[in-house]
């Protein structure tokens, strides 16, 4: 996939992303901005997690996306008996007594992740080396996966019984933690009446994957301003505690902060948020449109926080 130049190229990601969310938005209503993020992590090669009670059409939203996307899905529904060669694969005897690998499902360009913190960390760690490294090694050989890869994970509320929190390590390599919300009452009989019937919507394949690939790389190649690189950086640092840079907030409400990851995404992301809206290099507030998704899943609060009810939200939003 080539373009004339990378002007023409943006253009050419703003209509793909014009047309994906338009075909998206068709089946799963009043989610705009939740398919806008889950679009902005395909074209910086990002993995979402999505977190939600049941019935607010996470795994729907990521079905309906991976039909829009001439790409390779598969579903892994994550359950407390589910073992890591349920995921990875696992190496078998052939009819000539010689072992052979059969690939797991991971082999895949999207995979979701269906109620991932069902399952102990143990089948849930599975996932960490593909996550980071796009491979997985089995018996001593390293298999790679194919481009794009992303997972999308949904979660329930850790509340819940019979859940098992994500370790940091894993939390902090996808991009974004999409909170998803109850409908308006307007989006709500929206859906009801869009549901309720008899007619169903076919979605129609809008990406290649060798397009995808193509915009990633674009993504990459918008150049940005020191001062916007600088905030972000800095915007980082004050989830530290105890350091140089920590605001007040950090110092008094938090465990501890955001690594060099979230600083990576905050660009990334916010490159690609300046493409969508048809810039050619993104400002400060394209950094604080990604900032939240970014670095919820990524603070700890303390104890004096979760005793006197400050979210992470409110932390992240007096900081920006």
């Amino acid at each position: 996939m080539t373009y004339s130049s990378d002007v023409e190229g943006v253009k050419a990601l703003n209509e793909a992303y014009r047309k994906l969310h338009a075909e998206i938005t068709k089946v799963v209503i009043g989610q705009d901005e939740v398919v806008r993020l889950l679009l902005t992590a395909i074209f910086c090669q990002g993995h979402c997690l999505l977190v939600g009670v049941p019935g607010l059409a996470k795994t729907l939203l990521i079905q309906t996306m991976a039909g829009a996307l001439d790409l390779s899905f598969n579903r892994i529904q994550f359950t407390p008996d589910l073992m890591p060669s349920d995921i990875t694969g696992s190496e078998t005897l052939d009819n000539d007594r010689n072992f052979r690998f059969i690939k797991g499902p991971i082999f895949s360009n999207i995979i979701l992740a269906d109620e991932i913190n069902r399952t102990p960390p143990k089948t849930q760690s599975a996932l960490l080396e593909s996550m980071q490294e796009y491979a997985v090694t089995i018996a001593g050989q390293k298999y790679s996966l194919s481009r794009p890869f992303f997972v999308l994970a949904t979660q329930n509320p850790i509340e819940q019984e019979g859940t098992y929190p994500l370790p940091e390590a894993q939390l902090d390599r996808f991009m974004f933690m999409i909170q998803l919300t109850y409908p308006k009452f307007e989006s709500e009989l929206a859906i009801v009446k869009a549901t309720t019937t008899d007619n169903r919507y076919e979605v129609k394949q809008q990406v290649t994957g060798e397009e995808i690939q193509y915009f990633q790389h674009l993504v990459r190649r918008v150049p940005i301003a020191d001062n916007v690189v600088e905030y972000a950086v800095r915007l980082v640092h004050k989830t530290r505690p105890q350091t140089e840079l920590a605001s007040r907030e950090a110092n008094e409400f938090l465990e501890w902060g955001a690594g060099p990851r979230a600083s990576q995404n905050l660009i990334l992301a916010a490159k690609c948020n300046a493409l969508f809206n048809g810039k050619f290099s993104p400002d400060i507030e394209d950094v604080q449109a990604v900032a939240l998704p970014i670095l919820r899943h990524r603070i700890v609060r303390n104890f004096k926080a979760e005793a006197e009810g400050v979210t992470v939200e409110d932390l992240v939003r007096k900081m920006i």
